[in-house]
Protein backbone atom coordinates (compact mmCIF):
# COMPACT_ATOMS: atom_id res chain seq x y z
CA UNK A 1 0.00 0.00 0.00
CA UNK A 2 1.50 2.91 -1.07
CA UNK A 3 0.63 6.78 -0.60
CA UNK A 4 2.94 9.15 -2.21
CA UNK A 5 3.40 12.78 -2.46
CA UNK A 6 4.63 14.37 -5.77
CA UNK A 7 5.93 17.53 -5.63
CA UNK A 8 7.14 20.09 -7.72
CA UNK A 9 6.78 23.96 -8.82
CA UNK A 10 4.91 24.82 -12.14
CA UNK A 11 6.76 23.79 -15.13
CA UNK A 12 9.26 21.16 -13.55
CA UNK A 13 7.58 18.60 -15.57
CA UNK A 14 5.11 16.95 -12.56
CA UNK A 15 2.29 16.09 -14.51
CA UNK A 16 4.33 14.33 -16.90
CA UNK A 17 6.72 12.12 -14.35
CA UNK A 18 3.54 11.67 -12.18
CA UNK A 19 2.05 9.70 -15.05
CA UNK A 20 4.36 7.15 -15.61
CA UNK A 21 4.99 6.97 -11.64
CA UNK A 22 1.73 6.07 -10.86
CA UNK A 23 2.14 3.05 -13.54
CA UNK A 24 4.86 1.88 -11.64
CA UNK A 25 3.36 1.74 -8.01
CA UNK A 26 0.27 0.70 -9.95
CA UNK A 27 -2.07 3.33 -8.15
CA UNK A 28 -4.44 5.79 -9.62
CA UNK A 29 -2.78 8.97 -10.44
CA UNK A 30 -5.05 11.60 -8.46
CA UNK A 31 -4.83 15.15 -9.51
CA UNK A 32 -6.57 17.89 -8.33
CA UNK A 33 -7.75 19.20 -11.78
CA UNK A 34 -8.96 16.13 -12.70
CA UNK A 35 -11.12 15.83 -9.86
CA UNK A 36 -12.26 19.36 -10.28
CA UNK A 37 -13.11 18.85 -13.69
CA UNK A 38 -14.85 15.53 -13.12
CA UNK A 39 -17.30 17.12 -10.76
CA UNK A 40 -17.53 20.34 -13.03
CA UNK A 41 -18.72 17.84 -15.76
CA UNK A 42 -20.98 15.44 -14.28
CA UNK A 43 -22.72 19.10 -12.14
CA UNK A 44 -22.40 17.29 -8.64
CA UNK A 45 -22.97 19.22 -5.82
CA UNK A 46 -19.32 19.54 -4.74
CA UNK A 47 -18.74 20.52 -8.37
CA UNK A 48 -21.36 23.59 -8.05
CA UNK A 49 -19.88 24.56 -4.63
CA UNK A 50 -16.53 24.90 -6.30
CA UNK A 51 -17.98 26.82 -9.23
CA UNK A 52 -19.46 29.17 -7.52
CA UNK A 53 -16.19 30.52 -6.26
CA UNK A 54 -14.06 30.10 -9.78
CA UNK A 55 -16.57 32.30 -11.74
CA UNK A 56 -16.10 34.66 -9.11
CA UNK A 57 -12.46 34.63 -9.60
CA UNK A 58 -11.70 33.16 -6.22
CA UNK A 59 -9.88 30.15 -5.31
CA UNK A 60 -11.71 27.53 -4.48
CA UNK A 61 -11.50 27.25 -0.60
CA UNK A 62 -9.02 24.24 1.22
CA UNK A 63 -12.48 22.69 2.82
CA UNK A 64 -13.47 22.03 -0.35
CA UNK A 65 -10.99 21.42 -2.39
CA UNK A 66 -10.36 18.67 0.54
CA UNK A 67 -13.71 17.20 0.50
CA UNK A 68 -13.42 16.52 -3.52
CA UNK A 69 -10.35 15.11 -2.56
CA UNK A 70 -12.00 12.46 -0.15
CA UNK A 71 -14.78 11.87 -2.35
CA UNK A 72 -11.73 10.69 -4.44
CA UNK A 73 -10.09 8.54 -1.84
CA UNK A 74 -13.19 7.25 -1.35
CA UNK A 75 -13.53 5.40 -4.70
CA UNK A 76 -12.78 1.52 -4.77
CA UNK A 77 -9.24 2.41 -6.78
CA UNK A 78 -7.65 4.24 -4.04
CA UNK A 79 -8.30 1.55 -1.37
CA UNK A 80 -4.47 0.18 -2.29
CA UNK A 81 -3.11 3.80 -2.38
CA UNK A 82 -2.36 6.27 -4.51
CA UNK A 83 0.07 8.87 -6.43
CA UNK A 84 -1.31 12.56 -5.27
CA UNK A 85 0.08 14.70 -7.85
CA UNK A 86 -1.23 18.83 -7.07
CA UNK A 87 -2.27 18.51 -3.67
CA UNK A 88 -1.76 19.19 -1.46
CA UNK A 89 -1.19 22.97 -1.98
CA UNK A 90 -0.64 24.16 1.46
CA UNK A 91 0.23 23.31 5.05
CA UNK A 92 -3.67 23.12 6.04
CA UNK A 93 -4.54 20.83 3.16
CA UNK A 94 -1.53 18.81 4.13
CA UNK A 95 -2.65 18.59 7.73
CA UNK A 96 -6.19 16.91 6.68
CA UNK A 97 -4.76 14.79 4.79
CA UNK A 98 -2.76 13.18 7.30
CA UNK A 99 -5.44 13.39 9.48
CA UNK A 100 -8.09 12.01 7.02
CA UNK A 101 -5.54 9.21 6.23
CA UNK A 102 -4.66 8.35 9.77
CA UNK A 103 -8.66 7.93 10.26
CA UNK A 104 -8.52 5.05 7.83
CA UNK A 105 -5.71 3.38 9.44
CA UNK A 106 -3.20 4.80 6.59
CA UNK A 107 -0.17 6.88 5.86
CA UNK A 108 1.95 8.79 3.76
CA UNK A 109 4.62 6.43 2.49
CA UNK A 110 6.82 8.56 0.37
CA UNK A 111 7.48 12.49 -0.61
CA UNK A 112 9.04 13.07 -4.04
CA UNK A 113 10.27 16.73 -4.35
CA UNK A 114 11.70 17.41 -8.15
CA UNK A 115 14.37 20.56 -7.89
CA UNK A 116 14.00 22.74 -10.85
CA UNK A 117 15.56 26.36 -10.68
CA UNK A 118 13.19 28.91 -11.59
CA UNK A 119 14.75 30.47 -14.47
CA UNK A 120 14.72 26.95 -16.18
CA UNK A 121 11.17 27.09 -15.57
CA UNK A 122 10.66 30.71 -16.75
CA UNK A 123 12.42 29.54 -20.41
CA UNK A 124 10.24 26.41 -20.64
CA UNK A 125 6.68 28.23 -19.94
CA UNK A 126 7.70 31.09 -21.67
CA UNK A 127 8.29 29.39 -24.73
CA UNK A 128 5.78 27.09 -24.74
CA UNK A 129 3.49 27.84 -27.65
CA UNK A 130 -0.34 26.28 -28.04
CA UNK A 131 -2.61 25.51 -31.31
CA UNK A 132 -5.68 27.60 -31.13
CA UNK A 133 -7.13 24.28 -32.96
CA UNK A 134 -5.54 21.16 -31.90
CA UNK A 135 -4.02 21.98 -29.04
CA UNK A 136 -0.83 20.75 -30.17
CA UNK A 137 2.15 22.48 -28.20
CA UNK A 138 5.52 23.73 -29.23
CA UNK A 139 8.50 25.66 -27.79
CA UNK A 140 10.09 28.32 -30.01
CA UNK A 141 13.39 26.65 -28.74
CA UNK A 142 12.97 22.85 -28.41
CA UNK A 143 10.54 22.25 -30.71
CA UNK A 144 8.85 25.21 -33.10
CA UNK A 145 6.14 25.80 -34.57
CA UNK A 146 6.33 26.40 -38.61
CA UNK A 147 8.15 28.94 -40.26
CA UNK A 148 4.91 30.90 -40.43
CA UNK A 149 4.28 30.58 -36.92
CA UNK A 150 1.19 27.85 -37.62
CA UNK A 151 0.55 24.80 -36.74
CA UNK A 152 2.37 21.49 -37.98
CA UNK A 153 -0.93 19.51 -37.75
CA UNK A 154 -4.15 21.58 -38.55
CA UNK A 155 -2.42 24.80 -40.05
CA UNK A 156 -3.85 27.16 -37.75
CA UNK A 157 -2.41 29.58 -35.72
CA UNK A 158 -0.33 29.32 -32.82
CA UNK A 159 -0.25 31.66 -29.87
CA UNK A 160 1.16 32.25 -26.28
CA UNK A 161 -1.06 31.20 -23.75
CA UNK A 162 -1.61 33.36 -20.66
CA UNK A 163 -0.65 30.84 -18.12
CA UNK A 164 3.05 30.75 -20.02
CA UNK A 165 3.62 34.76 -20.21
CA UNK A 166 6.22 35.70 -17.92
CA UNK A 167 3.83 37.81 -15.69
CA UNK A 168 1.97 34.97 -14.82
CA UNK A 169 4.49 32.51 -14.66
CA UNK A 170 6.48 34.20 -11.89
CA UNK A 171 3.28 34.76 -9.73
CA UNK A 172 2.78 30.99 -10.18
CA UNK A 173 6.30 30.18 -8.77
CA UNK A 174 5.89 33.01 -6.04
CA UNK A 175 2.09 31.12 -4.89
CA UNK A 176 4.04 27.88 -4.85
CA UNK A 177 7.00 29.01 -3.04
CA UNK A 178 4.62 30.71 -0.45
CA UNK A 179 1.94 28.28 0.29
CA UNK A 180 3.06 24.90 -1.38
CA UNK A 181 6.36 24.70 -0.52
CA UNK A 182 6.27 25.39 2.94
CA UNK A 183 4.77 21.86 3.22
CA UNK A 184 8.41 19.85 3.06
CA UNK A 185 9.20 21.67 6.20
CA UNK A 186 6.57 20.04 7.63
CA UNK A 187 6.73 16.59 6.45
CA UNK A 188 10.63 16.35 6.62
CA UNK A 189 10.15 14.91 10.65
CA UNK A 190 7.79 12.27 9.56
CA UNK A 191 7.78 11.04 5.93
CA UNK A 192 10.91 10.16 3.97
CA UNK A 193 11.46 12.99 1.30
CA UNK A 194 13.41 12.75 -2.08
CA UNK A 195 15.03 15.60 -3.10
CA UNK A 196 15.11 14.61 -6.67
CA UNK A 197 17.47 16.83 -9.58
CA UNK A 198 14.25 17.92 -12.60
CA UNK A 199 16.44 18.88 -15.10
CA UNK A 200 16.97 16.59 -17.74
CA UNK A 201 15.22 14.64 -20.32
CA UNK A 202 11.93 13.01 -19.01
CA UNK A 203 13.68 9.32 -18.98
CA UNK A 204 16.80 10.40 -17.14
CA UNK A 205 14.37 12.33 -14.54
CA UNK A 206 12.26 9.12 -14.39
CA UNK A 207 14.98 7.05 -13.59
CA UNK A 208 16.14 9.22 -10.74
CA UNK A 209 12.62 9.29 -8.99
CA UNK A 210 12.33 5.43 -9.80
CA UNK A 211 16.21 5.39 -7.85
CA UNK A 212 15.12 7.25 -5.41
CA UNK A 213 11.94 5.59 -4.47
CA UNK A 214 13.89 1.91 -5.09
CA UNK A 215 11.29 0.50 -7.38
Amino acid sequence: MMFVLLFGPPGSGKGTQASALAGRLAVPHVATGDIFRKHLREGTDLGRLARSYMDKGQLVPDLVTCDLVASRLGEADAAGGVLFDGFPRSVPQLYWLIGHLAGKGRALSAVVNLRVPDELILGRMTGRRTCTNCGATYHVVSAPPAADGTCTRCGSAVTQRRDDQEEVVRDRLVAYADQTFPCLAQLRDRTPVHDVDGVGSISEVQGRIFGALAL
